[in-house]
């Protein structure tokens, strides 16, 4: 199931697929044509109607009627063989399509995920070794400079992301930067931050923008700011201790039915939610949570 991490760094390449061509010749050294058009392309590569055949992102470079490189953006947060092995049937499928190069970049927000899908992938076809362009903590820098912030602020984002945790002021930087981007975009970038970002790092986020007199909030701050800063902050608290509960029983394969689903997303109580999070991690039933 997509996370907002997920679903939110593939946002952000949809609505500037430029990015994607400046992350590459920027960060990883790869030649991508220059001033040309860049475009969002459909993602349905399936060749069948019963296959799911579909990459994250797929972008062109070039003018529509004739692109000249193809760009495949792929959010990979764990280590999947399954998934690994899909990278090559991608790049082969666009490349088969636009008859011109094609890369697959990777962006992996934690260190031993970015080497695994960096390492070369040999396939059955003869000669034919793949390897992806992988965007992760080694290639992003650690912003802690407000003003480089606010001059590439997708890039600040990815650093809070893949940095935020380790170092403090990459996440003030990038909030402090935000009141320099030019007017009406602020918000939007602290949107990307703060859904790539780990729990942890949002609250950080929360409590920095919370002190500011410009109004850059998350959706959580939307709908809780209103109602008074500390009683929001601990509402946003429990949402997101929710979803983690949520996550770790599905990553563990634990069945939750419908009614055990509308209890738990339904608790405001932080400290019932941090005991069921506890729990989760070595239940072996749902009933076992609230046990």
């Amino acid at each position: 199931m997509p996370s907002p991490r997920h679903d939110t760094i593939n946002e952000m390449f949809r609505e500037r697929p430029e990015l994607a061509v400046e992350f590459l010749r920027e960060l990883k050294g790869i030649e991508v044509p220059d001033a040309v058009p860049v475009q969002v392309e459909s993602n349905d590569f399936n060749d069948r109607p019963s296959q799911d055949f579909r990459p994250d992102t797929v972008i062109t470079v070039g003018p529509p009627q004739g692109p000249r490189h193809g760009i495949i953006v792929e959010v990979q947060q764990e280590k999947a063989d399954s998934k690994r092995r899909q990278l090559p049937r991608y790049a082969a499928s666009l490349w088969l399509l636009l008859r011109r190069p094609v890369t697959v970049l990777c962006v992996c927000a934690d260190p031993s995920t970015a080497s695994y899908y960096a390492a070369p992938i040999e396939t059955e076809l003869p000669g034919y070794v793949f390897r992806a362009a992988v965007l992760g903590p080694d290639d992003v820098p650690a912003i802690t400079d407000p003003d480089e912030a606010a001059a590439h602020p997708e890039l600040a984002a990815m650093a809070v992301m893949m940095h935020g945790l380790q170092h403090k002021p990459v996440v003030k930087a990038f909030v402090d930067g935000l009141a320099a981007v030019e007017p009406g975009y602020g918000t939007q970038y602290y949107e990307y931050a703060h859904g790539m970002a780990a729990p942890a790092v949002r609250r950080m986020l929360e409590e920095l923008v919370s002190a500011k007199t410009w109004p850059v909030y998350s959706p959580f701050a939307k709908e809780h700011f209103g109602r008074g800063k500390a009683e929001g902050l601990e509402e946003g608290r429990a949402e997101e201790g929710v979803h983690a509960v949520l996550t770790v029983l599905e990553t563990r394969g634990i069945e939750v039915p419908e009614s055990a689903r509308v209890r738990i997303q339904a608790c405001r109580d932080a400290q019932e939610i941090e005991a069921w999070l506890k729990q989760a991690v070595v239940a072996e039933t749902v009933d076992e949570l609230f046990g």
